[in-house]
């Protein structure tokens, strides 16, 4: 038995696996894993196998097959649509097999990935299209009417993923573009380094419209193996990692319930599957009661999610006689779990412990992590930094604070972003030095617990969601009545978070004629769940700004009521 730091010591010194160098990336010095793969290109074609990889319904995928995909499309994108080096590539889907080798195709011809949030609405989308300046969206039938009802951007092309209506001009099926392309087509050759751009991620700020989050392949690569440490470190000091020969372990499976779209579902459940070889079982939608089928089913041995959908299914495991017995991991993010459900998913599950972390888009979702005894005897942690990441606490002045005192969270190393994608005003607030501002209040503890306890940025993340509250008091305001508009997170026991909304408005408003004013111009889950309604101005500091904490206790006590 060792403890962590000896763990980690171990598993990066020099000949292992995980061994650590010194690296230059975006002008910085990081430790970077020396014998990662370099793109993820690579990543893909070292892990080519007959195991099954992807399960949606009734399709299942194995590596090789799914490779297979992924060079056809590279090979039509590349042939019939021009995309070179550095162009991006836009998908906006549900968790489709497509989706996975879409991916698989851009970022493996030196394209740049931009994985755009199914939810967004019109507007929105045709903002991130123009923004990243995408040269072909591949959109499913719900993001192709979403399309229709705004300005498609110049020189777009697009790609239907499983149409259900008949096509606009110019706009064509996949299956029927791959027609022309050779069942054995080769995945188009390019020169890519480990620090070319290979994603786009845009992630909700707390006013105006996303920013861009950009990655190279070292990043990202680096986020994966990061994980992989953890876990291996965590094996070494319970006292598992024996090594010893033995019969093969059954193939791991995974399922998938958040989107891909996110870092949580691109990176911890799909990419970090690769070099795992676990088998993802994907879900159209979260249903508890699908959930647990596909669970006993496929015999499924972890699952991430916000702690909403884990509270689901710690819930579900109580009262229904579902063999949930294969599951040895539950995982979330996004949103503290109540300590309740941390203890729950022990109980629950023969097998299974809890385990958390912290991370962010910009952090490529890795940041920290914590599970089993630590995680149960912690429930309020987000857990120790990852081996290649540095973490401090800094006052408003920037100085480090000592143990125990509270600041602002500030992280550095190779998984954080180059930055944002044309936003340099963004990137001279957000990085400071080569630290990234995360806007979370947190301490650490003696140990090197982090412990987060506020957000200095305006957010209510709802079921592991960032909603920005600017940008939905700017919607509500749009309403000819609504004069002003303060708009704030409420604790919610399933989602972690819901959003409350005080408004000043001219005459008496129905909350749902302001739901329906709401729906074409926020995503369905931007719309405030909880209405307060004030007949004067909202109270204001002395220099003008409205007093949106005491607003938000005031509402918390009438929903408590």
């Amino acid at each position: 038995m060792v403890d962590r730091r000896e763990a980690i010591a171990t598993l990066t010194a020099a000949g292992e696996d995980y061994e650590l160098t010194e690296v230059e990336l975006f002008g910085r010095t990081c430790r970077a894993f020396k014998n990662a793969p370099p793109t993820l290109r690579q990543l893909y074609e070292d892990n080519v196998s007959e195991l099954d990889f992807f399960v949606y319904e009734d399709e299942r995928y194995t590596f090789a097959q799914t490779w297979r995909l992924a060079s056809r499309i590279g090979a039509l994108l590349v042939e019939q649509y021009g995309v070179q080096k550095g162009d991006r590539v836009a998908i906006s889907m549900r968790n489709y097999p497509e989706w996975v080798t879409s991916f698989y195709a851009a970022t493996s011809i030196g394209a740049i990935a931009v994985p755009m949030n199914a939810l967004w609405q019109p507007d929105e989308m045709a903002y991130g299209l123009k923004d990243s300046g995408a040269k072909v969206l591949l959109a499913d039938q719900e993001r192709l009417d979403r399309l229709a009802r705004c300005e498609q951007p110049q020189g777009l092309s697009v790609l239907a993923v499983r149409p259900s209506k008949p096509l606009p001009p110019g706009v064509r099926e996949l299956g029927e573009a791959l027609a022309a392309i050779p069942e054995d087509a080769e995945m188009p050759l390019r020169d890519v380094s480990p620090n070319d751009d290979a994603t786009i991620l845009y992630t909700s700020g707390s006013t105006g419209h996303p920013k861009g989050a950009v990655s190279c392949h070292r990043n990202v690569i680096s986020a994966l193996l990061s994980w992989e440490l953890d876990f291996r470190a965590g094996a070494l000091t319970a006292g598992l990692d024996t090594g010893a020969p033995g019969q093969p372990p059954a193939q791991p499976v995974t399922l998938l319930a958040v989107p891909l779209f996110h870092a949580t579902g691109s990176h911890a459940v799909f990419l970090a599957s690769i070099r795992a070889q676990r088998r993802i079982v994907s879900m159209y939608k979260w249903s508890v009661e699908q959930a647990a089928e596909l669970i006993e089913r496929e015999r499924v041995s972890s699952f991430i999610a916000p702690a909403a959908m884990t509270g689901d299914l710690v819930e579900h495991a109580r009262v229904t006689d579902r063999d949930l017995s294969t599951l040895v991991a539950v995982g979330g993010g996004g949103a503290h779990r109540a300590p309740e459900q941390v203890a729950g998913i022990e109980k629950a599950f023969t097998a299974a412990l809890p385990r958390t972390g912290w991370g962010m888009t910009e952090t490529n979702a890795i940041g920290t992590s914590i599970a089993g005894a630590d995680y149960l005897g912690r429930p309020a942690s987000s857990g120790r930094c990852s081996a290649v990441l540095d973490i401090r606490i800094v006052d408003d002045a920037g100085s480090d604070l000592p143990t125990g005192e509270r600041g602002e969270v500030q992280i550095r190393g190779t998984s954080i972003i180059r930055g944002y994608w044309k936003r340099p005003d963004a990137n001279a607030t957000t990085f400071v030095d080569g630290w990234l501002r995360t806007g979370d209040v947190a301490y650490l503890d003696d140990e090197g617990f982090l412990f987060i306890v506020d957000r200095i940025k305006d957010l209510v993340i709802r079921g592991g969601e960032n909603i920005g509250c600017g940008a939905v008091e700017s919607a509500l305001l749009e309403h000819p009545s609504v004069m002003e508009a303060s708009v704030y997170a409420v604790p919610d026991e399933r989602l972690g978070e819901e959003i409350g909304a005080t408004l000043y408005t001219t005459e008496r408003l129905a909350q749902e004629e302001l739901r329906s004013f709401l729906k074409p111009r926020l995503a369905a889950f931007e719309i405030p769940r909880y209405f307060h309604f004030h007949q004067a101005p909202l109270p204001r500091t002395a220099s003008g700004k409205i007093l949106k904490r005491q607003l938000r206790q005031e509402a918390v006590a009438r929903i408590s009521d």
